[in-house]
């Protein structure tokens, strides 16, 4: 899946991304599904091996547009972990408390701690996308934050946090159906906001706010992986594939006991 990551330094024109690849997979929809089964039942065991180790810890970090499938992701790819080393964070618009502190102050607070997976849905990247195209700061103060972000992901991996970021890559065409669908049936309009209509009128500026993120942000120890959304199947394998390759270089293992056990005999009651 190294064919999605982006290497430091490159300049990123999303228009040359498909959001329909599907790398070979194409008509193998059953196949994509078997191996996702494969990597479900991988990350329940890596991701037991790291709770049990607590040496290592994973933030995940989900972007996208609106429908761009970042729940979607989440249920698909962690179902079966164990949900007492697993957390996700979500981002929503910042309280009047947060407001009054620094922009990464409520981000800080959940990173992941020793031997737990964090999965932030949205996330510090809000404050150069959404607070950029909406006008909410000023671009001397929003274009400040690319060097912040790196500095604080720098010292997230300093102190030993694994780091991997994807951008689930839509179509617009793609987004108006999912949005139709929304709007279509009853039981899905509670997912329905008519503010994402706004959003999507400002699609090309959005696109030029990911395109810097992803230009300015992508390091060698906090990589962005522009992951084809289009197709949700395949969308959840790579970000499968992704995360056991990344936790498996965790070379992880079981900690052996502090005791002897080899005399131990369960007593009969």
């Amino acid at each position: 899946m190294d064919r999605y990551r982006i290497p430091a330094g490159t300049e990123v024109d999303l228009s040359a991304w498909d959001p329909n690849d599907t790398a070979g997979f194409a008509g193998e929809k059953d196949e994509a599904r078997g191996r996702l089964e494969e990597l479900r039942d991988d990350l329940t065991s890596l991701q037991a091996m790291m709770w049990a180790e607590s040496k290592h810890k994973l933030l995940v970090v989900l972007q996208a547009m609106d429908t761009g499938g970042k729940d979607g992701t989440i249920r698909n790819v962690f179902s079966g972990v164990n949900p007492q080393g697993v957390r996700v964070a979500n981002f929503k618009a910042p309280t009047s408390h947060e407001l009054a502190r620094d922009y990464l102050w409520r981000i800080h607070s959940q990173v992941p701690a020793t031997g737990e997976i964090t999965v932030f849905n949205r996330s510090h990247y809000e404050d150069v996308l959404v607070v950029r195209v909406l006008g909410l700061a000023d671009e001397a103060r929003w274009r400040k934050r690319f060097s912040h972000i790196n500095a604080f992901e720098q010292l997230l991996t300093d102190e030993g946090t694994t780091i991997v970021k994807f951008y689930l890559h839509i179509s617009a065409d793609e987004q108006k159906e999912r949005l139709q669908a929304r709007l279509d049936d009853r039981e899905k309009h509670w997912k329905f906001n008519v503010d994402d209509l706004e959003h999507r009128t400002l699609w090309s500026s959005y696109m030029t706010a990911f395109e810097d993120v992803l230009s300015l942000t992508s390091t060698d120890n906090a990589p962005w992986y522009v992951v084809p959304a289009n197709r949700k199947w395949y969308r959840n394998l790579v970000v499968a594939e992704v995360i056991a390759s990344t936790l498996r270089r965790l070379a992880m293992r079981y900690p052996e006991s502090p005791e002897d056990l080899s005399g131990v005999v369960i007593p009969e009651v």
